[in-house]
């Protein structure tokens, strides 16, 4: 896939993407929006999955490094991994319950949910070429990263839902969607001390 190098640079350097809107198409007279390779806002699997994969790469070489290497000790890494890529799906879909009927498909709370280990790879990364101090100033900016990309996400899918129905002021679901944001970065920080 041509775009995933981009993608992952845009989740490092968030800041800098000022388009968040998903590319939409009519197809026989229905509404619907373009597919990844059409749209670099579309979720898609394929950068969570390589990721997470990542991630468990680099949890089992600092297992290694630390001299507490084991198959069982990799699994636990890979469950704890699992374990928190559901918490999150759970979580933003309890956030999206809450704040009113938002019509995404679970599919894409799975690859929204999943980009966290982009994160956690790049921060565990600095980790390993970098001294310690480079490693929290990473990890820090990373959080902050992604906490915007999941507000964007949700502010992208409330204003459409907003506009569809009329039910909440848009300025309770902004306040919604920041303290969701705040949530993630925080379960985030938990993730990268875990590792």
């Amino acid at each position: 896939m041509a775009t995933s190098s981009w993608d992952q640079a845009q989740l490092s350097c968030i800041y800098s993407n000022g388009h968040w809107m998903r590319a939409t198409e009519t197809v026989k007279g229905k509404f619907c929006y373009k597919p990844p390779i059409d749209d670099i806002n579309a979720p898609d699997l394929y950068i969570p999955l390589m990721a997470f994969g990542t991630f468990v790469v680099l949890a089992g070489f600092f297992l290694g490094i630390n001299g507490k290497f084991s198959p069982e000790a990799l699994g636990v890494q890979f469950t704890n991994g699992l374990l928190c890529w559901l918490f999150q799906v759970l979580l933003m879909e309890a956030t999206l319950h809450m704040l009113g009927d938002g019509e995404i498909p679970l599919l894409h709370v799975v690859a929204y949910s999943g980009y966290t280990f982009v994160a956690v790879s790049i921060a565990l990364v600095a980790k390993v070429i970098a001294c310690g101090y480079c490693y929290y100033v990473v990890s820090v900016w990373e959080s902050f990263c992604m906490g915007t990309l999941f507000v964007k996400i949700l502010k992208r899918i409330l204003v459409a839902e907003v506009r569809i129905c009329e039910k909440h002021s848009s300025k309770r679901h902004y306040h919604l969607s920041l303290a969701f944001g705040c949530h993630c970065s925080a379960s985030i920080a938990v993730l990268f001390w875990k590792c």
